[in-house]
């Protein structure tokens, strides 16, 4: 009997592909909810160790063992953020991360308040996935209605556009009156009435 077989070195890794993208996502941004409030945890035992030092004058750190992990979310909030995690695009995964933590580090919150910070960030995701589904929904109406509609817009017109004579009266007429229009520079088109022909 070899050893070989006793190791998984030689097991392809089935967990991966085996996985869809939403379990992922929802894996992923658990992952990171939870860090936050082991984070969050560890900064307010360090305010709290920094209150009863300024308090005492005596730093008794070293002495104190906390536990790992004391500060959980219930399990129906937790399904609620599970469920509202589910409804997030995998390309959105990257951008809520990076908002969660932006507003970790703007607001430092409680322990307590973490999950209501990251129930705010998936939810503001959520909304903007819904805009732009509509968004893309309304272009895709657009693009598909009558081209006959498109086709009258796109005519064209005889009569040829002349920035320098126009039947319409302006108020700088006056000074115009006696001046001869001048010859257009040669790199811009020169445009005439149909009657100057």
């Amino acid at each position: 009997m070899s050893l070989a077989s006793w190791f998984r070195w030689n097991e392809p890794p089935n967990r991966i592909s085996q996985r869809n993208p939403t379990e992922m996502v929802v894996e992923t941004l658990m992952m990171e909810l939870s860090w936050q409030i082991k984070q969050a945890e560890k900064q307010q035992r360090e305010r709290e160790n920094e209150y009863r030092k300024i308090k005492t004058g005596v730093d008794y750190g070293w002495l104190v063992s906390y536990p790992k992990q004391s500060y959980d979310i219930s399990p129906g909030e937790r399904l609620q953020l599970e469920d509202i995690c589910t409804k997030i695009h995998p390309s959105y995964c990257g951008p809520v991360i990076l908002r969660f933590r932006q507003l970790i580090a703007e607001y430092e919150p409680e322990v307590q308040e973490v999950s209501r910070l990251f129930r705010s960030v998936l939810q503001e995701a959520v909304e903007k996935i819904k805009e732009e589904e509509d968004a893309k929904k309304l272009a895709k109406q657009w693009n598909t209605k009558n081209k006959t509609s498109l086709s009258l817009t796109t005519f064209k017109s005889r009569s040829k556009i002349s920035p320098f004579i126009s039947d319409i009266k302006t108020i700088s007429e006056d000074v115009e009156r006696g001046t001869q229009p001048t010859r257009r520079v040669w790199s811009m088109p020169e445009f005439r009435n149909a009657k100057d022909y």
